[in-house]
């Protein structure tokens, strides 16, 4: 597959697919949770939480993240991404506006309450796993 051909199949996961794990690390070992993500026009992931939360300590002290994105039916072949990437600590009004939906009012009183952050990431490489007999496939960024 061409970079053209992967560029494009990766979107289509990453806008098929809104679950995923996000695994930080900490002292050296990685801690994985499940998150939901979107994206922009460009391979930035961006997910919603909470500034208090252990995830956003970890980032803050390592910023080096991996998502696995995909992976959904019966688990047996599934195309799915592996992301490596660097996360940032986002809270302008304007980047949690743009994400804000009315199923995160669960966790917060409204888009301008305090706890709720943006972690924006940046990944670095995605690897297409499961496409076909050719994979993985990587996307250097």
């Amino acid at each position: 597959m061409n970079q053209r051909e992967l560029k494009e199949k990766i979107f289509d996961i990453m806008k098929q697919h809104r679950v995923g794990t996000l695994a930080t690390v900490k002292n050296g070992k990685p801690h994985s949770r499940f998150m939901t993500f979107s994206n922009d026009d460009e391979f930035t992931f961006y997910t919603p939480t909470n500034k208090e939360t252990h995830k956003t300590e970890e980032i803050e002290s390592n910023p080096n993240v991996h998502i696995l994105i995909g992976y959904e039916g019966e688990g047996f072949g599934d195309v799915y991404l592996e992301v490596e990437g660097q996360a940032k600590i986002r809270d302008d009004q304007k980047m949690k506006d743009s994400l804000w939906n009315n199923h995160m009012e669960r966790w917060f009183s409204g888009k301008d309450d305090p706890e709720y952050i943006v972690l924006e990431i940046y990944p670095e490489n995605i690897r297409l796993m499961n496409s076909d007999t050719d994979t993985p496939e990587r996307l250097d960024l």
